[in-house]
């Protein structure tokens, strides 16, 4: 069965650190592209972060470059959010994204979502 397990999340005070983790079973990363999006209370989907299998290169959102760093674990075949200087407006419910490009088709799965909440 192909899943994608999201962990990490919490209730942490402004200035705190959480890391967030995405663990995959049913298909490895090879080939993938993954991505970290947010989605805060009344609002829609946000881009946070990626990363890719394929090329060494890691991308984010202005409002979180400096702060939070991704990452893989392959042999583990997870994907983690190292948050760092969290500030309440990176309160949201974050989701991981996969897309697994096939040979002849993409595969993209989504994570259940983690919640996590930046207040004092």
């Amino acid at each position: 069965e192909v899943q994608l397990v999201e962990s990490g999340g919490g209730l942490v005070q402004p200035g705190g650190s959480l890391r967030l983790s995405c663990a995959a079973s049913g298909f490895t990363f090879r080939n993938s592209a993954m991505t970290w999006v947010r989605q805060a209370p009344g609002k829609g989907l946000e881009w946070v972060s990626s990363i890719y299998s394929y090329i060494a290169n890691t991308y984010y959102a202005d409002s979180v470059k400096g702060r939070f760093t991704i990452s893989t674990d392959n042999a583990k075949n997870t994907v983690y959010l190292q948050m760092n200087s969290l500030k309440p407006e990176d309160t949201a419910v974050y989701y991981c994204n996969v897309k697994n490009y096939g040979l002849a088709q993409t595969y993209t799965y989504w994570g259940q979502g983690t919640q996590v909440t930046v207040s004092s």
